[in-house]
């Protein structure tokens, strides 16, 4: 089941400005609706939304989330293997491969290339076969600089 959106939307069209995949519609000041056949349940829409408006796929509330407190992926440059699939299933395409590090390690490694575009889905990380990815809040000092 998707996301749905509840009577309580105003209609700020935040969420319709942040879904990576153009599944809300609705106009300014008016209720929102999600279509539920192109919803991809990567919850922006629910930590986006202002009014609480959001219900997620099993029909709980969502929270609204200050973006600088979203989950980003941090991935282990010892764990991960180059596969790409964090880079193919990322929504937003957030995410992108190194060069080779050295001589001895002749493969690249996925990297957070856009932080401000990642919503924090966190399909790479539940996809990584070898769960090089974990999900985290970033700290303060990581974000600074």
């Amino acid at each position: 089941m998707a996301f749905s959106i509840t009577d309580s939307c105003n209609g700020c069209q935040a969420c319709t400005k942040l879904c990576p995949v153009a599944a809300i519609s609705g106009k300014k000041q008016k209720l929102h609706r999600i279509d539920e056949t192109l919803c991809i349940e990567c919850g922006a829409c629910g930590r986006i939304c202002p009014q609480g408006a959001v219900l997620d796929q099993f029909g709980i509330l969502c929270q609204m989330v200050k973006r600088s407190r979203w989950k980003k992926p941090m991935i282990s440059s010892k764990t991960c293997m180059s596969c790409t699939i964090c880079i193919d299933v990322c929504p937003v395409n957030c995410l992108a491969m190194s060069d080779a590090r050295d001589a001895k390690n002749t493969h690249g490694c996925a990297y957070l290339a856009r932080a401000k575009e990642c919503i924090g889905c966190g399909f790479c990380a539940l996809e990584c076969p070898v769960e090089a990815i974990v999900m985290q809040v970033p700290d303060a000092a990581s974000q600074a600089g």
